[in-house]
């Protein structure tokens, strides 16, 4: 190898600390670009292992091809200025993420494919192309920093670790602050931004460069403008959720309500002047089997739930009965904070946790309580340790005798496997377990089902409301156990295997799945 020897030793260093310079920031942008592309696409394709996997796969896709074309083309006279031009692109494409989530978003929506494909198709139109970017600027100016020192493993080693240094530095800031201060759209635009300016530290003595990429700047950026790429969807962004509050007056028979979107889930609709006017059919549900089960006690009862989201049942529970003791663990706080803001929740005396439910269980050993709700599913994101074995004999011990324990659960109809594994799971630990669904049913649907567990209570085959909407639901035990996949041949949950994603195949690869 030739060395540079035309400049000083001073130059030369500060040559190389810009190249390493720039590799670190170029690494960290691509991680962020990475956990961001998870919250942008949230609003679209929900947060799943599946959406997370096709991000990461297409990002080291693209990332593996721009190392291989960086490599090829610091071998053909790549210099300086070529990575000047490719971090100008770079951030070009960043801007056009938002550009592009416009264009093929439509399509995409209305598309009858499923959603594995449809989640690996918006992160490749996205994000393959800033990826492979970026992938560039790594060999590229560590070939460039070789031909200025001949340390080869000194010089190869320090890059390596500055790349994967900027990446775990993109991967923590962007998770644990930036989106949350920032949002989504801002980071974004921010990274673009970050990149520009690495452009111009390169380009500074190509002049016939910087006025191709401010053009080309001034076109994407108005074009976006003008699609509306750069509007929130978000009324606001947490550490967990795409938060929106939408109107939802049309789903009631009189009065206002509003509903809490968290991503692209609806997940409760609040009353406003009816607290006990339960509007989403499963939370109807289970009020009515709660209801049933607790019949005229005189003694005010009490409730864990697990998960607030809309905090419309805790809210029902309230208005329902007067001085019942009511702890609800909900791990997202701007939820509680949208829900007492914006639906109308008072908490009261109500006890709100800020945790996960299981870790917030497991701490009361000495609260026993009459009735557990679970209320945490996120559309088929779901959290694999709150449906285990080991889950349901923690609930049971935190029951009083005779306590019930209820959750609702989506699934497909009429063969919900995970439904139908969670009914044998609990089955292992309560004496008496039901699956509940609205009455009648329509085949090959996706539905919300409800789960009641215990001991004791005994319950009719068929629930009418005896409050707010005339409803009906069924008992649909036997007949989901008759039909279908064998319940021999599903699977117990535990700790150690949950294969939710394979239950639940009958939604992720078809249209039910969105």
């Amino acid at each position: 190898m030739v060395l540079e020897s035309s400049l000083s030793s001073a130059a030369v260093r500060g040559r190389i600390a810009g190249y390493a310079l720039a590799i670190f920031l170029s690494s960290a942008c691509l991680m962020v670009l990475e956990i961001a592309a998870g919250r942008l696409l949230a609003p679209y394709i929900g947060v799943s292992l599946y959406s997370w996997t096709a991000i990461i796969g297409v990002v080291l896709g693209g990332l593996s091809l721009g190392n291989w074309v960086g490599g090829v083309w610091a071998d053909r006279g790549g210099s300086g200025q070529s990575a000047g031009i490719v971090l100008g692109i770079g951030a070009l494409s960043c801007i056009g993420i938002l550009l592009l989530l416009t264009v093929v978003a439509p399509p995409l929506q209305r598309s009858g494919m499923g959603l594995l494909t449809v989640s690996f198709l918006f992160v490749a139109a996205l994000f393959f192309l800033p990826a492979m970017l970026l992938g560039v600027v790594t060999p590229l100016l560590t070939t460039l920093a070789l031909g200025l020192d001949g340390r080869t493993g000194h010089i190869v080693g320090m890059m390596h670790a500055l790349a994967a240094l900027g990446s775990i530095v993109g991967t923590f800031a962007t998770g644990y602050l930036f989106i949350q201060y920032f949002g989504t759209h801002s980071v974004i635009i921010g990274t673009g931004v970050v990149l520009g300016l690495l452009s111009l530290a390169f380009l500074l003595q190509a002049r016939w460069a910087l006025p191709g990429l401010a053009i080309a700047a001034v076109a994407v950026t108005g074009w976006t403008q003008a699609r509306g790429g750069f509007l929130q969807p978000c009324d606001q962004e947490s550490n967990y959720f795409c938060i929106r509050v939408v109107d939802m007056s049309h789903e009631t028979p009189y009065g206002s309500a509003r509903g809490l979107v968290l991503d692209h889930l609806l997940h409760g609709i609040s009353h406003a002047s009816r607290p006990d006017l339960l509007i989403a059919p499963y939370t109807h549900l289970m009020d009515e089997l709660i209801a049933t089960h607790l019949g005229d006690r005189q003694q005010p009862p009490a409730f864990f739930f697990a998960g607030g989201g809309s905090y419309t049942q805790p809210r029902s529970v309230q208005a329902r009965y007067p001085g019942a003791r009511i702890v609800v663990a909900e791990l997202d706080p701007m939820v509680t904070a949208v829900a007492q803001r914006e639906l109308y929740f008072e908490p009261g005396q109500a006890h709100i946790i800020h945790s996960d439910a299981r870790r917030v269980l497991a701490r009361m050993q000495d609260q026993p309580f009459d009735v557990i709700v679970g209320d945490v599913f996120h559309d088929i994101a779901v959290p694999f340790h709150l449906v285990t074995r080991e889950y349901a004999e923690l609930v049971k011990s935190r029951l009083v005798p005779g306590g019930l324990y209820t959750l609702n659960v989506v699934d497909v109809y009429p063969d919900p496997r995970l439904v139908k594994s969670m009914l044998k799971t609990l089955q292992q630990v309560f004496g008496e377990v039901r699956v509940w669904i609205d009455y009648p049913m329509l085949p090959d649907t996706r539905v919300t089902y409800v789960i009641s567990a215990g001991d004791t209570h005994v319950m009719p085959a068929q629930v009418h409301s005896k409050s707010g909407l005339r409803r009906v639901w069924r008992d649909a035990t036997a007949a989901l156990t008759q039909q279908g996949t064998p319940m021999a041949a599903l699977p117990v949950l535990t700790d150690d295997r949950v294969p939710i994603e394979r239950l639940l195949s009958g939604l992720i690869f078809t249209e039910l799945g969105r």
